[in-house]
């Protein structure tokens, strides 16, 4: 296995940027970089705030899921609770609110899995994962505007829906695969 030491030879550096739209939950900006080769280009990309995805699992192994509907795509998607980090706010502190928010259920153990970056070509978001035991029932309280619905579903019938297409949503595929290796006892996360 090869060691990396040094990134310089890939690195761009950013000569100038502007703000081509800003909103209250993404900027779009495009910068003016300088290549590894030291020729210039530019670089268009949407700054995010960060998100948190939780892995709702019952005593009973089954898994917390919602279906909501996503403008982007036109149709509903089935997803792990999921929501973006307000300013100052810890990534922990957001995956408890987003599962009490959303599907009603609190929590008395968060386990810290890992931070992904779903799409690294064009934007800045991360989303850190987390697994949430011990659950309770309770009263979702949605934000105004938002509508879904939640469901609770087998690992195995989470798996199938994954490879059959039905589920397309990558931070779910991605948590799926994290909770195999959990349950399996390969992978562990650390307790927040």
């Amino acid at each position: 296995m090869s060691k990396i030491t040094n990134d310089a030879h890939l690195s761009e550096i950013r000569l100038d940027g502007q703000i081509l739209y800003e909103s209250n939950f993404l900027t779009l900006k495009r910068d003016t970089v300088r290549l590894p080769n030291n020729k210039i280009a530019t670089r268009e990309f949407v700054e995010h705030p960060g998100a948190v995805m939780i892995l709702p699992i019952l005593n009973d192994g089954r898994v917390l899921m919602e279906r909501q509907y996503r403008y982007p795509m036109g149709r509903v998607i089935l997803e792990f609770p999921a929501g973006k980090l307000y300013l100052q706010e810890r990534s922990c502190e957001c995956a408890r609110r987003e599962l009490r928010e959303e599907t009603g259920y609190h929590s008395n153990e968060f386990v810290y899995l890992t931070r992904i970056h779903p799409v690294v070509a064009y934007s800045t978001e991360f989303i850190d994962l987390y697994l949430a035991r011990g659950l309770t029932s309770g009263e979702p309280r949605l934000d105004d505007g938002e509508f879904l619905e939640t469901i609770i579903v087998k690992l195995e019938q989470l798996y199938e829906w994954i490879q059959s297409g039905k589920v397309s949503d990558a931070k779910t595929i991605i948590g799926a695969f994290w909770l195999e290796k959990i349950l399996s006892g390969t992978w562990s996360g650390h307790s927040t």
